[in-house]
């Protein structure tokens, strides 16, 4: 045999050899994690579509009840707890209670029509006001997350419309603890 061909031969072999050993040994291996933390969440929709309408009555008119819905959405099972404050403006407190104002700027109307927040109707409902925390539902409404929206109602009882002809309103605020 030539020297050629046994250096091809030889060549062939160590490369055929090697080829073997690679494709018989055991892969390397590692592993990696893919990691995520999830912070709980909450949001309230509420605005002109929430409003609460207590319509137009006489000013004889006791314990005017209307209602509307606001709605929560909070993470899966996150804890949360809901309380409305009226315009601290108007007179309002944390008990839910608060007052309506004109709405027309009426000269010289310097009345106030008196109204309560509850989450159950009339004028003898559960009281609903401000004094929930992210960890208790004080005189608020306590709910747990699903990850879709909820609603809730809110009642508002006027006791007496005996006040100066005009239109009054006030604001609601809606603060969601979690």
């Amino acid at each position: 045999m030539s020297l050629k061909k046994a250096l091809l031969v030889t060549t062939m072999l160590v490369t055929s050899g090697f080829v073997l050993s690679a494709s018989a040994a055991s892969p390397a291996t590692a592993t990696f994690q893919v990691l995520i933390v999830i912070q709980k969440a909450c949001t309230v929709t509420a605005g002109a579509s929430s409003n609460i309408n207590l319509g137009t009555v006489a000013s004889t008119a006791l314990n005017t009840t209307g209602s509307n819905t606001i709605s929560v959405t909070c993470s899966k099972t996150t804890p949360y707890y809901v309380g409305l404050a009226p315009s601290a403006a108007n007179g309002g407190t944390t008990t839910g209670s608060g007052a309506m104002s004109t709405a027309d700027a009426l000269p010289g109307n310097t009345d106030k029509v008196p109204y309560q927040l509850s989450s159950t109707p009339g004028p003898s409902g559960t009281i609903w006001g401000n004094t929930a925390t992210s960890t208790t539902v004080g005189n608020g409404v306590a709910g747990t997350g699903s990850g879709a929206a909820q609603s809730l109602t809110v009642y508002a009882t006027a006791a007496t419309a005996n006040f100066t002809p005009d239109s009054y309103a006030d604001t609601v605020t809606v603060n969601v603890n979690f």
